[in-house]
């Protein structure tokens, strides 16, 4: 997988295109979420974008400096291409997005809203609860944190 990490401005319209298409195509058409996507937070981030050999996006990630959303650093909208799971790509999508965090901002906490049912998945990658479960958008999740 090729990663490209980027501010807003600098992603183009073509990688920011593919962005937003992956995103609906996970989060409100797979998921059945009914809710903005574009939220406004986008311009403020950094995009992880991993595109796969022939061009195609497959994985996705933003990330926000300290302070932006929460003290540590946060990590969101994580997701893979549904023709590529259960190979490891999302393990590699979040390693890939730790470096690209410590190198943007250093050996910072980082936080994030997992899904519930992949608590495991993110406990695997060094994550644990910082607080109580909640419903966002139907859908259970559980605030995590990963220590600096």
């Amino acid at each position: 997988m090729r990663w490209q990490w980027s501010s807003f401005e600098a992603l183009g319209s073509e990688a920011l295109y593919a962005a937003l298409a992956l995103r609906q195509a996970v989060f409100v058409l797979e998921q059945r979420c009914l809710y903005l996507d574009a939220d406004g937070r986008d311009r403020a981030a950094r995009h992880l974008l991993g595109w796969g050999s022939d061009g195609e996006l497959l994985a996705y990630l933003r990330a926000f400096p300290p302070g932006a959303i929460h003290p540590e650093a946060c990590i969101g909208r994580v997701l893979t291409a549904p023709t590529i799971r259960g190979r490891g790509r999302g393990r590699a999508l979040m390693r890939e997005g730790h470096r690209r965090v410590r190198a943007q901002w250093g050996p910072v906490p980082i936080r994030l809203s997992a899904q519930a049912h992949l608590r495991g998945f993110y406990a695997s990658l060094g994550y644990v609860p910082c607080g109580p479960g909640y419903d966002e958008d139907g859908i259970p999740h559980l605030p995590m944190r990963r220590p600096g």
